[in-house]
């Protein structure tokens, strides 16, 4: 970490890109790490990266949906009472997959932030 007082910052070309907050500190990694930070953010861009990402995406709405329907914790004790509970819920996630496909209804509702649903009290 590098530490900067007032008196080290004067006239300079690229002034505007100074903090102006008090604390003058600058946190650096070591040069492996950067660069290994850079590789990975660079490998983001790419398309392949992108497809698994969206994959991934997919996975975690599923898991999401299946933790909202009480599958994040086992009701039961014992490994065979809970493999059933486990194949109940799975059974009642498709279930209802399979009806919002039928009737073109999406799964989850549209996320809005809480400004965009005021905005039609606004407007009357």
């Amino acid at each position: 970490m590098a530490t900067f007082s007032a008196s080290d910052c004067g006239p300079s070309p690229a002034r505007g890109q100074c903090t102006t907050g008090k604390r003058r500190q600058l946190t650096l990694m070591p040069r492996d790490l950067a660069e290994a930070q850079a590789t990975i953010r660079a490998a983001e861009t790419t398309i392949p990266f992108q497809a698994g990402y969206a994959r991934r995406a997919g996975v975690e709405g599923t898991m999401h949906q299946a933790t909202s329907h009480g599958a994040g914790r086992a009701r039961y004790r014992g490994l065979p009472k809970t493999r059933l509970d486990h194949v109940y819920t799975a059974t009642a996630l498709n279930l209802l997959r399979l009806h919002a496909y039928w009737t073109g209804s999406p799964l989850d509702r549209q996320r809005t932030s809480h400004l965009t649903r005021l905005e039609p009290g606004l407007a009357a």
